[in-house]
């Protein structure tokens, strides 16, 4: 975790932001403790406890995930309903 947080995650923000907005693109950042890994992307429901561990689960509703897959569905719909709804998932930085 130290190396990543060494890792100037705040710099590629930055730049992907201005590349986005050099195109005319909007970056929209999601919350880092949004349980992107524990809602299930078919039925909504989130899983109590996920260790990281766990690569692959079954959710009550019978759709079964690979964690990173059902994160990166979970972070889409973040994403395009905050473009739709303009609402944010998380607060704007200054």
């Amino acid at each position: 975790a130290r190396a990543i947080s060494d890792a100037s995650w705040s710099e590629l923000r930055r730049m992907v932001e201005y590349k986005a907005d050099w195109y005319g693109r909007t970056v929209i950042a999601v919350d880092r403790f949004y349980p992107s890994s524990r809602t299930c992307s078919a039925c909504g429901s989130i899983v109590e406890r996920l260790p990281l561990d766990v690569r692959e689960w079954e959710c009550r509703c019978g759709a079964y995930h690979d964690r990173d897959v059902n994160a990166a569905r979970n972070i889409l719909a973040a994403g395009l309903a905050v473009s739709a709804c303009g609402d944010g998932v998380r607060p704007p930085r200054s």
